[in-house]
Parts: structure tokens; C-alpha cells; sequence
């Protein structure tokens, strides 16, 4: 199988690659830093990509089995300000509307589209849990999130199966929010960011590529998923276990005022957050290797 993939670069593309050639298929990277896929991907094809604009890029959409678009700027990686907010929109939606014409286009088509969104969809809530049939947000991310989704739905017109995969917070080797979160233990420094009690949805960066490969050959799998372990936690109950772990305590919280002031609105990243199911992910049979955090955190951790 034969499949496109934006975002290759990226902390889960890049684990996404290294599966799928592994287990026999045939990546194909369209990137905007090729000498960086290069290094990282020898054996792969490489290919120029402008993702908010038209160009021979989408030529090599033709003869594709599927298409796997996970690109989009970084969202908890530095402040909001109105520029970076409209990075973060345009990636996802103008990026998406580029690769659903692509696929318009081709001849012939690919027979899946695996679009990424996020659990943003979903607003906030210590409260409340989520599952794929939830309502969506009102505040920005969720307002990116449903203008992402309604894009990707325009490759339906065309005959194409879609999934879209609501992505937790990823946590995995070397990257992802967990990078950031192990210094401090390590310097016995950590503890839970805000006030501990924002939920926490996750899901372990293998069953995330273990998903998206289930979605490439089950036909069967359409719609929205929920791309999160079915076990979320509440911050403090994360960091202790990441404490645990690590043989660290987690004693030490973050205050949510410097978070704020060096994220700004962006900060709603971290010190909210929402519980949400995989309800229909699950129905499909999906088994998850790490359904619990601390399973997770002790194989990304000791393995």
C-alpha cells in the first residue's frame, strides 16, 4: 500500500513513517523540509510541499492508496498573538482544502483521506466527558477545529472514505508534551501544572500509529474518532504516576500564572483540559497496548 503522508516530520509522522515501512508499506513524504526527511527517512520518496497552496505536489496524490494529512503549525508552543493564531487556523483548514482538491483531482483516487483534528474540538470541562457524538466548543481551538473537520468532509463529495481522528495529547519518546514535562522531575522539581485537576486525554504515540493503520485497512471505519487512550486522567493523578516513574515526586505544581504569562490565551492548552471517551473507536474492536498511564509512561520510560 501506497500511502501519502503530510506531517512526516513531525513527532507522530515521524513515528508513523518508521511503522509503516517496517511493516511493509510504501510512505511517501510530502514536506516542506526535505533535507530534513531526507536524514531522517533514506529510503522513502520525498516530495517539494507547499501545504496552503496549490502546485505539482498534488500531482503525486494519482496512484496513492490512501492519504494520511497530520500537518498544522504547533498550538501550545508559544503565545497567541493574532499573527499566530492565523498561522494556526490557515495550516489546518487551507492545508486540508489543498489536499482534498488534490485528491479531487486524481486519477485515480486514493480510497481513504486519515485527517488529524484534535480533542480541542470538544471545549473544556473539569465536569463534563466527551465522546465522538459530543457537541462541539465555542472557544478557539474548537471554532479551528469544526472549520478543519468541514474541510476534510469535502473529500465524501468525491467518493473517498474519510476518518478523522481526534488527537489527545500524544505521549511517546523524545517529544510531545512529555519532553517538556520530565526535566523538572528529574531535577525533583515536578508536579502537576495549574491547580491538577484539568483532565488529561491521552493516548500512548504507538496506539495513535496503530490506529491510523487499523483506519487505512478497515473499510469498515469511517467518521470521527476519538484518538485517546480510554482511561484519562486528571493532571495530578498524571504526574503521579510520572513521579512513580521516574522515582521522582510530584510535589512541586506550576502555578497557572506562569503559564500565562508565558503562553498567554494559548495557555488554555495546559490548564484546561476535557475528559474524553473513545466510545466509538473502541466499537470498532480497536484494542489499545496501553490503555493506562502508567503503562504508558513506563514503556516510553524504561524501555
Amino acid at each position: 500500500m501506497k500511502v501519502a503522508i503530510t506531517g512526516a516530520t513531525g513527532f507522530v509522522g515521524s513515528r508513523l513513517v518508521e511503522q509503516l515501512l517496517a511493516k511493509g508499506y510504501q510512505p511517501l513524504v510530502l514536506t516542506r523540509n526535505q533535507a530534513k526527511a531526507a536524514k531522517a527517512f533514506p529510503k522513502v520518496e520525498i516530495v517539494p510541499y507547499t501545504p496552503n497552496q496549490s502546485g505539482d505536489w498534488q500531482k503525486v496524490i494519482a496512484g496513492c492508496d490512501a492519504v494520511v494529512n497530520l500537518a498544522g503549525e504547533p498550538i501550545a508552543e508559544s503565545r497567541w498573538t493574532p499573527e499566530r493564531k492565523q498561522e494556526i487556523f490557515d495550516s489546518r483548514k487551507l492545508g486540508t482544502q489543498k489536499i482534498v482538491e488534490a485528491i479531487a483531482q486524481a486519477k485515480p483516487k486514493p480510497g481513504v483521506l486519515i485527517n488529524a483534528s484534535a480533542i480541542g474540538y470538544y471545549g473544556t470541562s473539569e465536569t463534563a466527558s466527551f465522546d465522538e457524538t459530543s457537541p462541539s466548543g465555542n472557544d478557539f481551538l474548537a471554532k479551528v477545529c469544526l472549520d478543519w473537520e468541514a474541510e476534510a468532509k469535502q473529500v465524501k463529495e468525491v467518493g473517498v472514505r474519510l476518518v478523522i481522528l481526534r488527537l489527545g495529547i500524544v505521549l511517546g519518546d523524545g517529544g510531545g508534551a512529555l519532553a517538556k514535562m520530565i526535566p523538572p522531575f528529574q531535577l525533583f522539581a515536578g508536579g502537576p501544572i495549574g491547580n491538577g485537576r484539568q483532565w488529561f486525554s491521552w493516548i500512548h504515540w504507538d496506539d495513535l500509529v496503530n490506529l491510523i493503520i487499523e483506519a487505512l485497512n478497515n473499510s469498515e471505519m469511517e467518521g470521527v474518532l476519538n484518538a485517546t487512550a480510554p482511561n484519562p486522567v486528571r493532571m495530578s493523578e498524571f504526574c503521579q504516576a510520572l513521579g512513580e516513574v521516574l522515582n521522582r515526586p510530584s510535589w512541586l505544581p506550576v502555578p497557572s500564572f506562569a503559564i500565562e504569562a508565558l503562553l498567554g490565551e494559548g495557555g488554555k492548552v495546559v490548564l484546561e483540559g476535557q475528559q474524553v471517551l473513545p466510545k466509538t473507536t473502541t466499537s470498532y474492536g480497536f484494542e489499545y497496548q496501553y490503555p493506562t498511564a502508567k503503562q504508558a509512561l513506563t514503556e516510553i520510560l524504561t524501555s
